[in-house]
């Protein structure tokens, strides 16, 4: 399928950005805050200022790699713009399953707490209901859902400022005798280890971070930066002040037997019930608007992948209002199968959640070292230091250090959803080997049932043959023959093919060297099973020449490759539409 064909929706400002990838991020506070006070105790404001500290790295990382590769899929494509397919599908399974799990435990969270208002409101029945109401919105576009997603999170910001406001206002009355007291008492296992294990668990604060870079193609130009920073803002203000506001306030032993409506019993000791009620609502409506965060999420990582020929196209094809109807309920019906098969038990998840994404944290980073390593004259807007990137990822890895030391179950159960998860995707990924491997089992096994046998390969060989037919095309400034031989090995590893294009946009009417002619003619003897044919074109490149070609040969941009440009290229690379950097 043409990616000529797809349509556009409007293109989000910023507020419309922020708010979808902050409804998930700020409703960490509703959880995050009373889960480090358990860990740190009083010193849970330090850890929590800490997370801002490796938030604030990851800021640079995704402004300098998504600048530099501007296009929906986050973690999956950077590293499929800088190593193998199979390695950024690694990194798409991890984004995937942290969506699934994400989607599943904020809407059940969420109606826990409208249970803990309305007792009659079934959890299970109710989860199922934001479920399908948040699958009805993102099939209406995403224009719209970005509407829903503004009121929830200038409500949820709202409520927090006024949460806060009674807070200083009950201290200014009370005074401050009760953090005195809470810093007198000592904390298990000693402040280092107390705020080691309260920063484990107050990453897992940060999630809706990377979110962004998944739809980075539905925003305006310029709007991608500004929602990491306003992201990182909210972070860094919202749940350290917060935690300390609670130890100023309340016992930290009260704290941890609050833990599952934290805020709404910080809300009554400061105002009253009725604070306690807004709270409480506030926490349904913001917690189902992570919801959305995952539904718009994961129909930007998916659509893409399924550009890169790795879920079946059928998965492109849009509605009326510009969504990939099927990505969304194919999302939809798994998240569903999760919430049954746990019965809505949260622990499961969290495992699954937690690990999940934090990995792609990580994968991530070292996307950015890649990119570094690999596309060093690729122009981008910002640039993160060496030294920043690893202090981030090593961020990254003591927090998931502390989160399998804290709850080593979690790897396990985290295992039993990603080893089927990798294999579904793998087994997409690698399908030309797998119906070869189709097709001679059904000519053993029904060697003897001639019809079924003839059935069986007819279609297995038409699916082969609809696969290898599609073309890939290489834009080659008169590369040497060692380049274009890593050129086609990686199209061999990595994609469906048995045709390559190589191509040189000429402005004169120059000819190649009759080098560079016997080169080509050498790789083409060296691989008989890929048919390579040598195409000159004359003009300038850039996306209108892209554009053109992608036109009148039918294939995707997605399926055009350049090597890494340098300083001096005109263009930006999310201005050629798609096209791969391989080289």
């Amino acid at each position: 399928m043409s990616e000529l064909n797809i349509t556009h929706p409007k293109k989000l400002k910023q507020l419309a950005a922020t708010a979808i990838c902050g409804n998930d991020i700020t409703s960490s506070c509703l959880y995050v805050s009373a889960l480090t006070i358990i860990y740190a105790g009083q010193y849970a404001f330090i850890a929590l200022l800490i997370v801002g500290i490796v938030l604030y790295f990851f800021r640079k990382i995704y402004g300098e790699a998504v600048g530099a590769l501007p296009l929906n899929g986050g973690a999956y494509n950077v590293l499929l713009n800088t190593t193998s397919k199979g390695n950024a599908s690694l990194a798409a399974c991890l984004t995937i399953l942290s969506y699934m799990a994400t989607a599943v435990l904020s809407a059940s969270e969420a109606m826990r707490y409208l249970n803990s208002i309305f007792p009659a409101v079934p959890i299970l029945i109710a989860t199922f209901i934001v479920l399908s109401f948040f699958l009805a919105l993102t099939l209406t576009g995403i224009s719209e859902s970005s509407t829903v997603a503004i009121i929830i999170f200038i409500i949820h910001l709202v409520v927090i400022a006024l949460l806060i406001f009674s807070a200083f206002y009950y201290i200014t009355i009370n005074g401050l005798g009760n953090l005195k007291l809470n810093f007198q008492t000592p904390v298990k296992g000693g402040i280092a280890t107390a705020i080691f294990l309260g920063f484990s668990v107050a990453m897992l604060g940060v999630t809706g971070f990377e979110t962004s870079s998944n739809f980075v193609e539905e925003q305006k130009p310029g709007v991608f930066p500004k929602t990491l920073r306003n992201m990182w803002i909210l972070v860094i203000i919202i749940n350290p002040l917060i935690s300390l506001l609670a130890v100023s306030i309340l016992p930290v032993q009260e704290i941890a037997s609050h833990e599952g409506a934290f805020l709404s019993h910080l809300g009554s000791h400061t105002g009253g019930s009725w604070l306690a009620m807004i709270v409480s609502l506030d926490a349904a409506l913001v917690l189902s608007g992570a919801v959305l965060t995952s539904f718009i999420g994961v129909s930007g990582l998916i659509r893409r992948m399924t550009l890169d020929r790795i879920f079946p196209q059928a998965l492109l094809k849009e509605n009326k209002r510009g969504s990939s109807s099927a990505i969304l309920i194919v999302f939809y019906l798994l998240c569903l199968s999760i919430l049954f098969i746990t019965n809505g038990e949260l622990g499961p998840l969290a495992g699954v959640y937690t690990i999940s994404f934090l990995s792609v944290m990580a994968f991530f980073g070292f996307g950015n070292l890649l990119l570094k390593i690999k596309r060093k004259k690729l122009p981008r807007p910002e640039y993160a230091s060496p030294i920043v990137v690893i202090l981030g990822i090593l961020g990254i890895f003591i927090a998931l250090y502390g989160n399998i030391k804290l709850h080593p179950e979690f790897l396990v159960v985290f295992l039993q959803y990603f080893i089927p998860t990798i294999l579904i995707i793998y087994a997409f990924l690698k399908r030309k080997v797998v119906m070869h491997y189709l097709l001679l089992y059904a000519n053993r096994v029904f060697d003897k049932l001639s019809e079924l046998a003839l059935f069986s390969r007819f279609h297995l060989t038409k699916e082969m043959r609809k696969l290898n037919k599609q073309p890939f095309v290489y834009f080659t400034k008169g590369d040497n023959i060692a380049t274009l031989n890593k050129v086609i090995i990686y199209v061999k590893d990595n994609e469906i093919t048995q045709k390559l294009k190589i191509v040189t946009v000429l402005q004169t009417e120059t000819q190649m060297s009759d080098t560079f002619m016997r080169d080509f003619e050498a790789l083409d003897r060296a691989y008989p099973d890929l048919r390579i044919e040598y195409v000159q074109i004359p003009g300038t490149f850039g996306p209108e020449l892209i554009n053109r070609l992608s036109h009148e040969w039918n294939i995707p941009h997605n399926f055009m490759f350049i090597g890494s440009p340098g300083d001096h290229f005109p263009h930006r690379v999310s201005d050629l539409g798609g096209v791969r950097l391989i080289i």
